[in-house]
């Protein structure tokens, strides 16, 4: 017996950090958005607690109990006094270390599939409540569609979202690490007084009424200096796919993963081609958002 689920990237269309917390972490208004790039995770009984991974990059993913998906089976296996005994299986397509909430996506998708593999029947907040636990951005993993973060980005309000947004990503050589672009982040903010984040209400309307050209002029993301401060490269990437037709372009999330909305699917691969060509990325990716969050494939 298996069960197989598989789980949404995200592309953060308004990431706002305030100023770093006593605990290290940073209050945010984080604007979740799910695209249509996926892993699947599928588990099934085993001796003991074991991942395998498959796919692009599948080397740079841990293969032990620091794998947010180990941990959620963990988590999950603690609460209900069972053992967490089974083989988990990564076959990614989210891009490892890429901004994209990959890893988070595994967590999710371990959590899931694991509940309904030891048929647990959670409620979707006990669920939540251990994804917030795994980490900031794990239960938009759950959850998909559009969402506004707030604390850490673990509470989540659900946004509507009235039509289909284009997106291109491109793939940079190499990942990086979140904490070192927060870390980025604090250095360049020293001494500035961060204001408390806040969600742009254009930008949710745009959302709301899926406007693509309205979300474009309100994308914002704060760790971009950051990211580009550690990353200078990708500010040629972001300027090919703006020059290629791209409405608008940004870092996804701490990067080095570059976001582009464009008006419609032939401009997308009008713009994935452009930056193809450019040598300023490894690959782009076309990909339609919103997307279902977590979703139980087989089992």
């Amino acid at each position: 017996m298996s069960v197989t689920v598989r789980v949404p990237a995200k592309v953060n269309v308004q990431l706002a950090v305030g100023g770093a917390r006593p605990d290290g972490f940073h209050d945010l208004a984080n604007v979740f958005l799910a695209v249509g790039l996926y892993d699947t995770v599928t588990v099934r009984p085993a001796p003991s607690l074991t991942i395998t991974c498959s796919g692009p990059d599948a080397d740079q993913v841990p293969l032990d109990r620091t794998n947010l998906a180990a941990r959620a089976a963990e988590l999950l296996a603690a609460r209900h006094g069972i053992s967490p005994d089974v083989h988990i299986h990564i076959d990614k397509d989210i891009p490892v270390a890429g901004g994209m909430a990959g890893g988070s996506a595994d967590g999710a998708g371990a959590l899931l599939a694991c509940d309904a593999l030891w048929g647990l029947g959670s409620s979707r907040a006990e669920l939540l409540s251990i994804c917030g636990q795994l980490g900031s951005d794990v239960p938009f993993s759950l959850v998909g569609g559009a969402a506004l973060g707030t604390g850490r980005g673990e509470l989540l309000t659900e946004l509507a979202v009235g039509g289909t947004f284009h997106w291109v990503f491109a793939v940079a050589d190499g990942g990086l690490s979140t904490p070192a672009v927060y870390g980025e982040f604090d250095r360049l903010n020293e001494g500035v007084q961060v204001p408390d984040p806040v969600a742009s209400s254009t930008l949710l309307d745009a959302l709301r009424t899926g406007d693509a050209p309205s979300l474009a002029a309100a994308l914002s993301n704060d760790l971009q200096p950051a990211a580009l401060s550690l990353r200078p490269s990708l500010a040629d990437t972001l300027a090919v796919g703006t020059s290629a037709g791209a409405l608008a372009a940004l870092v996804s999330g701490s990067g080095p993963t570059t976001a582009f909305l464009t008006k419609d699917e032939d401009s997308a691969r009008s713009v994935a081609s452009a930056l193809l060509a450019s040598g300023t990325c490894r690959t782009a990716r076309v990909a339609g958002a919103p997307a279902a969050g977590a979703t139980v494939l087989r089992g």
